[in-house]
């Protein structure tokens, strides 16, 4: 679900008005995922701290990270926090390739492209069981009404495509592709939804 526009701006004129600090969790939704290196991009505001891992190893390693700005982690000074695993180089280092990857090889930009496209290919499928199609960037879904008794079966018969989608919420197809999908790729993939869901 995508909130109204609107709404992030006023949640962080709320918050700083009231001295509240603002976290958003960007596991799912940053690095480049909605088309924006981080989803609060899209709304032009900034998090007192962001949560971002997942897609920051690039899937390789299991990293994740603390955004903030200074007036929120310049509470804890040295000594005062720590952890186990915290600071891995390793981990770093493959944070820092997957960074460079997706900033200088424009996967970001390819998500907000390609996003598009792919958005665009669903809404134009004609199919009496869709309700939605909404997303930003390579988070996508599709809504479908309850009478097409669930998106699991969708997501299977996608499955015998090669098409691999997340049922979600019950009526909800969950499409999240690699940010490196081509425009070809795109365009065979919404073929793929469209037999399938207009054949319902």
């Amino acid at each position: 679900m995508i909130p109204p526009a609107g709404y992030f701006p006023a949640v962080r004129e709320l918050c700083t008005k009231h001295g509240i600090t603002l976290i958003l969790d960007e596991i799912q939704t940053g690095l480049g995922r909605t088309g924006k290196l981080l989803a609060e991009e899209h709304e032009g505001i900034e998090a007192d701290m962001t949560l971002i891992g997942k897609a920051l190893s690039g899937g390789f390693y299991p990293v994740s990270a603390v955004l903030s700005n200074s007036e929120v982690l310049g509470v804890l000074k040295p000594g005062q926090h720590g952890s186990t695993f915290g600071g891995n180089p390793l981990a770093c280092a493959i944070a820092r390739a997957a960074l460079k990857a997706l900033t200088e090889e424009g996967m970001i930009e390819n998500s907000a492209k390609m996003g598009d496209r792919f958005q665009t290919g669903l809404k134009d499928i004609r199919s009496n069981i869709i309700k939605e199609v909404r997303g930003r960037g390579l988070m996508l879904a599709v809504e479908l009404v309850p009478e097409a008794g669930g998106a699991r079966k969708y997501c299977e018969a996608l499955k015998e495509r090669a098409i691999l989608a997340k049922d979600t919420h019950g009526d909800t197809i969950r499409i999240a592709p690699p940010l490196v999908i081509t425009a070809d790729q795109v365009d065979w993939a919404v073929g793929q939804f469209a037999e399938v869901l207009a054949a319902a």
